[in-house]
């Protein structure tokens, strides 16, 4: 895909998701990371269907570490791996007090540093929290990205290098936003809508619908 195609291909996904942002409800960097955690292999209704509450209650990384892993873990059951999940955040709250003054840090081997935080959960904090132009590659965005022809790799570190390489810079902070949705509602696994595509006409995809 050359670099006409690939700004086309992003104006208009910026045009039909203008104004998008993480479907995650959270108010600061603290809840978004948390928020991520508790969004791996889950959805993010499952996700917001909790976290309100539970930050209404538990606001700091402190009063979080005081509730205890067992109490968030009850908290968090309707989530998937609950159990881990809730060790994981315990034991980054201890560590964003011992060692970021209760802050969650605003770079990427701070962040990997805390437990349950990969690759793409720093990316999308970096991204979402700190307006970094960061692009986290999860599921859709690598189905779309290597679907399209914008961006193909064998795996996901592959295809975010790939994406940051070629996403023009006045995009790079709003991409992961446009590619996430576009790749979860229209580019979807299965019975992708096509034919509903604002970018089907820059797409390479063989086998696409008319």
């Amino acid at each position: 895909m050359n670099s006409k195609t690939i700004n086309s291909l992003y104006e208009k996904l910026h045009r039909s998701l203008r104004g998008a942002r993480s479907e995650l409800v959270y108010d600061n960097p603290f809840q978004l990371l948390i928020a991520v955690i508790l969004s791996a292999q889950a959805t993010d209704k499952s996700v917001n269907a909790v976290t309100p509450g539970l930050f209404k209650k538990y606001p700091t990384p402190k009063a979080l570490l005081g509730l205890g892993e067992s109490k968030l873990k009850r908290s968090i059951q309707t989530i998937g791996l609950a159990p881990t999940k809730a060790k994981n955040i315990i034991k980054t709250c201890a560590l964003l007090l011992e060692h970021f003054k209760g802050e969650v840090p605003d770079n990427r081997e701070a962040l990997e540093s805390l437990p349950g935080v990969g690759r793409k959960t720093a990316n999308v904090v970096l991204n979402e929290g700190f307006d970094q132009p960061t692009i986290a590659v999860d599921t859709h965005v690598f189905r779309l990205a290597n679907r399209t022809g914008l961006a193909p790799g064998k795996n996901v570190l592959e295809t975010e290098l790939k994406l940051l390489e070629v996403t023009p810079k006045k995009w790079r902070k709003h991409a992961h936003r446009y590619l996430i949705l576009h790749g979860r509602y229209v580019c979807k696994a299965k019975n992708y809508l096509c034919s509903h595509c604002v970018i089907a006409r820059e797409c390479e995809y063989p086998d696409k619908m008319n």
